[in-house]
């Protein structure tokens, strides 16, 4: 059975994105225009497929609304909130499906140009500079980093535990994905994973904001907790008894 829990920080190595602009964008205030996905002289290897802007669904009742990210449930999937206690804000969402984990998480960005390239190129920097190994490789998203990070095993020697991060850059949010556990690896696993970033849905507002600011996410209403009951009984995911569950970290 699934479960809805609220995860609190603790230390890994900082793999968020870094050197935030303090400047608002200044392209939020211009002339609306479309987005293409792709920054002058980009060469990032196009994505087959991407999670959607909110402004291209209509039907919303199949969703989770979590505020900034918006999750359509599978059988089995237990979810979990991430918290920075500090600052008593939610930093994340955490899909877990069997033995594969996706953390979630959505930023701000340009309007006319994506992000993923330099963000990639900061966590590669920053998980080398921790010991472990960074590799682009194109798949379904279009091009993301095989990471894997140091940690210590149960009997204190060194592992390396891999993931993959995928980034996917939309009109003005970008969103960022870490795949864990066996869908890191194993392409069977992985797609249900997939699955998970493919539908998944991002409300970025029309707030300006300083492009890599995290999107606001939020426990869902009241009707969202009776839809995700309806749902379970029906076969889908467990959301609703909102528990704590194991600590999860995001420090920046």
């Amino acid at each position: 059975m699934g479960l809805f829990s609220r995860g609190k920080s603790k230390d890994r190595p900082d793999t968020d994105a870094v050197d935030r602009d303090d400047d608002l964008e200044q392209d939020e205030l211009a002339e609306d225009g479309a987005f293409d996905g792709e920054a002058d002289g980009d060469t990032t290897a196009p994505a087959t497929s991407r999670p959607l802007d909110r402004s291209e669904v209509e039907d919303d009742s199949d969703y989770l609304n979590l505020g900034a990210i918006w999750l359509r449930g599978q059988q089995g999937m237990e979810l979990r909130l991430e918290v920075n206690e500090q600052e008593q804000q939610i930093t994340g969402v955490t899909a877990v499906i069997g033995e594969s984990a996706v953390q979630l998480q959505a930023f701000a960005a340009p309007r006319t140009e994506g992000v993923w390239i330099d963000i990639r190129n900061e966590i590669a920097a920053s998980i080398v500079d921790a010991g472990g190994t960074a590799e682009v490789l194109t798949g379904e998203f279009g091009e993301e980093l095989l990471t894997r990070m140091p940690q210590a095993g149960p009997d204190g020697r060194t592992v390396f535990m891999p993931a993959r991060f995928v980034g996917v850059d939309g009109p003005r949010w970008f969103l960022r994905a870490v795949v864990s556990g066996r869908a890191a690896i194993e392409p069977a696993a992985a797609e249900a994973v997939h699955d998970v970033i493919r539908t998944t849905v991002i409300d970025r507002g029309d707030e300006a904001m300083p492009p890599r600011e995290l999107l606001p996410l939020r426990l869902p209403d009241a009707d969202g907790a009776v839809q995700a009951e309806e749902g379970a009984a029906e076969g889908g995911p467990d959301l609703s008894p909102f528990e704590r569950g194991p600590e999860i970290t995001e420090v920046r």
